[in-house]
């Protein structure tokens, strides 16, 4: 008997759970708060969606035994989005004032751009479905 498994979201470890909530619901728009125990954590659900964004204090995390990861560290961590019109997320987001870090641009799997958040993680935006370059693959 196979099971079935859904990745549900992810959860990262963050300096300040509020200045992070405020990157992702208030500045990029894009996801909404779902449970708010700040300082120590938060969860975020992407509006609209299914998929959660969990954010953990470090001082929770070290309570826990983690040790902290340096800035260039944290940006090997991507949180990856996808959205239809990535020219138009590009001029919406940067006209509210975020900072996309490299701007629209073709990879050989995908079209893409990326910001990085507050904490130094990789927030990389794709146009269609992730890893599927050619318009006619992407469902």
């Amino acid at each position: 008997m196979t099971e079935q498994v859904r990745m549900e979201g992810l959860t990262l470890t963050v300096e300040d759970v509020a200045r992070s909530v405020d990157y992702y619901c208030n500045q990029l728009g894009l996801f909404t708060l779902e449970w708010n125990a700040a300082p120590q954590f938060a969860m975020l659900r992407i509006a609209g969606g299914s998929v959660t964004l969990g954010l953990l204090s470090w001082a929770q995390a070290e309570s826990d035994g983690a040790v902290r990861m340096s800035r260039s560290q944290a940006s090997a961590v991507h949180v990856e989005l996808s959205t239809d019109d990535l020219d138009g997320l590009y001029s919406r987001l940067t006209a509210k004032g975020v900072v996309i870090d490299v701007p629209p641009h073709e990879e050989p799997w995908e079209r893409s751009m990326t910001a990085f958040d507050p904490d130094g993680y990789s927030v990389e935006f794709a146009q269609g479905r992730r890893g599927k370059k050619d318009s006619a693959d992407r469902e």
